[in-house]
């Protein structure tokens, strides 16, 4: 989706400037992982990006706070957050500290735990190997249950879970239903425990040869098809779910309760780390009681 959202802004903006700026769009780390795009970004070998906020959060530990446990608790607060002056004004610290502009965020679906044994609770991860996205806050987490988080690419989930390299996953429904980990590992543990934003960004040196007028195109052409992705994650989710239900799968629920000790333990770390995620909760508080 995110690639289908790059290809459409890429065309829009080849549209609107008349020709002037064309956009080619290389998905599935064609350019490297994301470490080695952000450094292309600061040198303008690589003009944009459409990032997870993993390489960001290691570099701004601000960003992690938006990977807090339970920091909301469906998609669709997820993506009013992501909308919110807190979580928008946290963009403004990218040029200084990485050499970017932040557009604006995208998303993926909330996250999940999809596994090959039956997983009743957070209780029965412990000492499984669990593949994650390889940053700090996802890690964290799982470290503080007593999983073996096992940072892993996505092309090389389905066999890893074959051949037992991995014990579970952390996923979200639309990875899980597209690339079928579902015949692979056949419980799912539905936690919604964590959501998933994207960034969209232009390169700071980029950025400073732009006119004012090509800034804005850019901007408010970008901004408007990352929202586009966050509106599509949101309508699609509960049908996914249902999807999912109706698969021949074992299916188990947990809520913010059952990972209390976890999430005690994760905001210790992170509350020492990340200055935001104080004014994140208070802002996400806003949201569940509107």
């Amino acid at each position: 989706m995110w690639t289908q959202a790059a290809n459409d802004f890429g065309k829009e903006l080849n549209e609107k400037s008349g020709g002037a700026h064309s956009v080619s769009v290389f998905p599935a780390q064609q350019l490297g992982n994301e470490a080695q795009m952000v450094q292309q970004l600061q040198t303008g070998a690589l003009d944009m990006a459409f990032l997870t906020i993993a390489e960001i959060s290691n570099r701004v530990p601000d960003f992690g706070a938006l990977y807090a446990p339970y920091l909301v608790d469906n998609i669709d607060q997820a993506a009013a957050l992501l909308r919110s002056e807190t979580a928008t004004g946290m963009l403004n610290q990218l040029p200084g500290a990485v050499g970017v502009v932040g557009i604006g965020y995208g998303m993926a679906g909330m996250r999940q735990v999809l596994s090959r044994d039956a997983v009743d609770g957070p209780a029965e991860l412990q000492g499984k190997k669990l593949r994650i996205t390889p940053f700090e806050p996802i890690r964290d987490f799982y470290t503080a249950l007593g999983s073996a988080p096992t940072p892993l690419p996505l092309p090389g989930v389905y066999d890893a879970l074959a051949n037992g390299q991995v014990d579970a996953i952390d996923m979200d429904f639309d990875s899980i239903l597209i690339l079928k980990f579902y015949e692979r590992a056949e419980n799912l543990l539905i936690s919604n425990h964590m959501m998933f934003p994207m960034v969209g960004v232009v390169s700071g040196r980029v950025w400073r040869e732009l006119g004012d007028e090509d800034r804005a195109l850019i901007q408010t052409t970008m901004k408007a098809h990352l929202d586009s992705v966050i509106d599509r994650f949101q309508a699609q989710e509960k049908d996914q779910e249902q999807q999912l239900r109706q698969l021949d799968i074992t299916i188990k629920e947990a809520g913010r309760a059952d990972f209390a000790d976890a999430i005690e333990t994760w905001e210790g770390t992170w509350s020492q780390k990340a200055g935001a995620l104080q004014d994140l909760r208070k802002a996400a508080a806003e949201i569940k009681g509107s």
